[in-house]
């Protein structure tokens, strides 16, 4: 899971949970559009201090549970999820911007929450991996170890 990340003058362990919904509330994420967003989330891990520890995907929200560093906002975190995101569902996957009028994936508005590394963190994590479409959790990370199955 998390893990303390170390820079040249701060320690630091913070976690959110992010809830971010589709506009208008719309029904938008099938199976391949939940594929793409899982792609994109490990890109923006690359090129961004945000690593997701999970992504719980329904079908007309996401949620997002992100650790970043103290130089990123919870805004600013949200703001780099939801407009790369954005970008590339509609670049990979043109059906949907018919679904959604006025050329925007998600909704304006969004839900984050910090959470606690040695309390609720299990927990929300838990949560956020039920959160799926078709009720069958799918590891962000392939070589992710399971427990049990």
């Amino acid at each position: 899971m998390s893990e303390y990340i170390h820079k040249r003058h701060n320690v630091s362990v913070l976690i959110y949970h992010i809830v971010c919904p589709a506009k208008y509330r719309r029904v938008v994420f099938d199976a391949q559009v939940e594929r793409v967003v899982r792609a994109i989330c490990l890109e923006i891990a690359k090129r961004y201090e945000i690593e997701f520890l999970e992504i719980g995907v329904d079908q007309n929200h996401v949620h997002f549970l992100v650790q970043s560093v103290p130089g990123y906002s919870p805004k600013k975190v949200v703001q780099t999820i939801k407009s790369i995101t954005a970008r590339e569902v509609f670049r990979q996957v043109p059906g949907v911007k018919k679904l959604l009028w006025g050329g925007e994936f998600w909704g304006k508005g969004y839900y984050v929450s910090t959470v606690g590394k040695h309390g609720d963190e299990t927990t929300l994590a838990g949560y956020v991996r039920k959160q799926s479409n078709d009720k069958t959790y799918k590891a962000l990370h392939q070589q992710q170890l399971k427990l049990w199955g």
